[in-house]
């Protein structure tokens, strides 16, 4: 049962998980919710006023490795839905988090719930709305080209065009058929946590530079939630070059979204989000 004294009841949903046999695991897919809830140390003061639950999300149909083309999100996107809807029948929660940066099923994901009175968050979303209210641009930190240019449709739908100065690509990709042993996201996370040279940070820092030198970054955002990690590390370093400029990653702008709107008593619009036969409609819908 929900626990009356906490205000925020939250379910977070992976996009996907993969096979503990897989040899593409990026994350521990068994254990304590947080070993496999990702950088759990970074976000956990934002959870502990939270009663919450980590959902895996569902299991990849594609093959054993982490999602990064088009196709594969559609697929792992229309695996998330049946969860969102069962965690809203279930009477648990007051709002739901969608991890992973891609946000496979975001906008269904707030239809279903919306419905329920739940609001829905997501990582992209939620870094491109933070991003606006503290400069005039934002510019992406990504891994990979495919990735890039997903996300790029993202900030497209998001109508955030005006607003994103770039998306700078470190080139790090996920590992996925062929991998011969080209350094991962996770394997550079550990280099850098236990104080060792990463080089995907430092590609980090430079692109992150560039941004702000080149593209008129005024704020700092991540791609895909393998680069969260970054986050503490490039707003050091660029503390200490002297740039004043924030730097966010997904999770906890999705957390705090999740608290913002509960916090307001609203989800979604259900003019944006119709239901199937509305009590009021509109003859014309202009852009």
């Amino acid at each position: 049962m929900p626990d009356p004294a906490k205000k925020f009841r939250f379910l977070l949903i992976q996009a996907f998980h993969l096979p503990k046999t897989s040899k593409y695991l990026q994350r521990p897919v068994e254990g304590p919710r947080e070993t496999r809830l990702m950088n759990y140390d970074n976000i956990k003061p934002l959870l502990e006023d939270v009663e919450w639950d980590v959902h895996p999300g569902p299991l990849a149909p594609y093959g054993d490795w982490p999602v990064e083309t088009r196709e594969e999100f559609c697929l792992v996107a229309a695996g998330r839905l049946p969860i969102v809807r069962e965690a809203c029948e279930s009477g648990k929660y007051n709002a739901i988090v969608l991890l992973g940066g891609g946000e496979p099923g975001f906008l269904e994901s707030r239809e279903i719930a919306r419905r329920y009175g739940i609001p829905v968050t997501s990582c992209a979303f939620s870094q491109m709305h933070v991003a606006s209210m503290l400069g005039n641009k934002f510019s992406v930190i990504d891994l990979a080209e495919n990735h890039n240019m997903y996300y790029y449709n993202l900030v497209v739908q998001h109508r955030f065009t005006g607003r994103c100065a770039s998306i700078r690509n470190v080139n790090f990709p996920l590992p996925r058929p062929p991998y011969t042993g080209e350094p991962t996201p996770r394997a550079e996370s550990q280099k850098a946590l236990r104080g060792e040279r990463s080089d995907m940070l430092e590609a980090a820092v430079s692109e992150a530079v560039a941004a702000i030198e080149e593209d008129g970054a005024e704020v700092i955002t991540f791609g895909c939630s393998a680069t969260f990690w970054i986050q503490p590390f490039l707003q050091r370093r660029l503390n200490e070059m002297g740039w004043e400029i924030p730097v966010l990653e997904g999770y906890s702008c999705a957390i705090t979204l999740a608290k913002a709107m509960v916090s307001l008593g609203v989800d979604a619009s259900g003019l944006t989000f119709p239901g199937d036969r509305p009590k009021k409609w509109r003859r014309k819908k202009v852009f």
